[in-house]
């Protein structure tokens, strides 16, 4: 591409901070910013990435549609909500007004397993608009290219299991209450593990009729099964509350955790295929306590077995580098909803980001 990417954020929150500034020091022009909280519209998005004030102000999300149709940009990058249904609507004003987009929405990174008919929706309107569709992050890269790489160094393969933990605190009010933070257990119980012995089947139909909230394991599964080339045979989900044994203050709920009430959850995902490899995930995202830090583990099983620890990830940060050095690649992608297992491996971006994009 003979000029800067435009990039536009539709979502200012926590994330945003890394987001937007990474953006422009990566050589790409950040031309517009979104949110629907109105204490955010009308600040220079400095305020929300520190150093000196860049005369871009933050609209009204309210504003979205008819300021791409003026900003023309080339991508638009999405953190707001963790479902695509959540952000269904942000991606069909992208696609509508031929802008490509990203989005840090955890459900995005593989859609395909749980919101199927609605993924397919967006990806008959991305086709029809000549745009590309996808979602990023950390899990792109620490559960995903990072697992099927080492997977490639094995010769034989029985057996992946990954344990991962990050602080809901750091990601916004909406991941920390859907990891139920804050519940008594007997709450966590009734709105969550009550669906924990449902089997394979069972589970698709209750995540179908929006019963049971998969979890973002269910997603990466699904991820590595494409990647690999695995067919899937069952796939189960556990979720058990995480609990610590005095309060904890959680700025991003607003209030006290109980000792003994769920700070967050472990999900349990367990994926039997026809090719007789297991993948078992855990993923641990509730209110930290002092003692506690983020943690990455994946073992494989097999000839020969290998154990790769990430110790203290800082996972906001890498979710914010990884989705942003996606961006040529998801503009060089073919139009559609493109899941990354079907995009090549991220790369370290050295020269400005548009002398990246090959194709358009």
């Amino acid at each position: 591409m003979d000029r800067k990417i435009k990039v536009v954020q539709f979502g200012c929150g926590k994330m945003s901070k890394y987001l937007m500034r990474y953006v422009q020091e990566k050589g790409a022009e950040l031309v517009g910013a979104f949110d629907m909280n109105p204490a955010l519209v009308g600040k220079d998005v400095s305020e929300i990435t520190g150093g000196a004030e860049t005369g871009i102000k933050i609209q009204s999300a309210a504003d979205f549609d008819s300021a791409l149709k003026e900003l023309k940009p080339d991508v638009c990058v999405v953190a707001t909500r963790s479902t695509v249904e959540e952000i269904s609507d942000a991606f069909r004003t992208c696609a509508k007004n031929s802008v490509n987009a990203i989005s840090t929405c955890e459900e995005a990174i593989y859609p395909w397993n749980s919101s199927a008919e609605l993924t397919a929706e967006l990806d008959k309107l991305a086709k029809d608009h000549n745009v590309t569709l996808s979602g990023s992050g950390y899990p792109d890269m620490y559960w995903g290219v990072m697992v099927d790489t080492i997977a490639g160094s094995l010769h034989t393969l029985n057996k992946i299991k990954g344990v991962s933990s990050y602080n809901v605190e750091d990601y916004g009010i909406a991941l920390a209450e859907g990891h139920g933070a804050g519940l008594s257990i007997e709450e966590f119980e009734n709105q969550i593990g009550q669906y924990n012995d449902l089997g394979y089947e069972e589970t698709l139909e209750a995540i179908n009729e929006g019963k049971v909230v998969p979890s973002y394991m269910w997603n990466q599964n699904g991820w590595l099964c494409d990647r690999f080339g695995l067919t899937i045979k069952s796939q189960t989900q556990k979720c058990v509350p995480v609990t610590h044994p005095g309060d904890l203050e959680s700025s991003t709920l607003g209030l006290t955790v109980k000792a003994g009430y769920a700070t967050g959850m472990e999900a349990i995902v367990t994926t039997e295929t026809e090719e007789g490899i297991t993948i078992e995930t855990h993923n641990l995202g509730y209110v930290y306590g002092p003692e506690d830090f983020d943690m990455n583990t994946w073992t494989f099983e097999g000839e020969p077995d290998v154990e790769v620890v990430v110790d203290k990830p800082d996972t906001v940060k890498l979710t914010c580098a990884n989705l942003i050095n996606r961006i040529p690649a998801l503009i060089d992608a073919e139009a559609g909803y493109v899941t990354t297992d079907k995009l090549p491996n991220n790369r370290y971006i050295v020269k400005d980001m548009h002398e990246y994009v090959k194709n358009k």
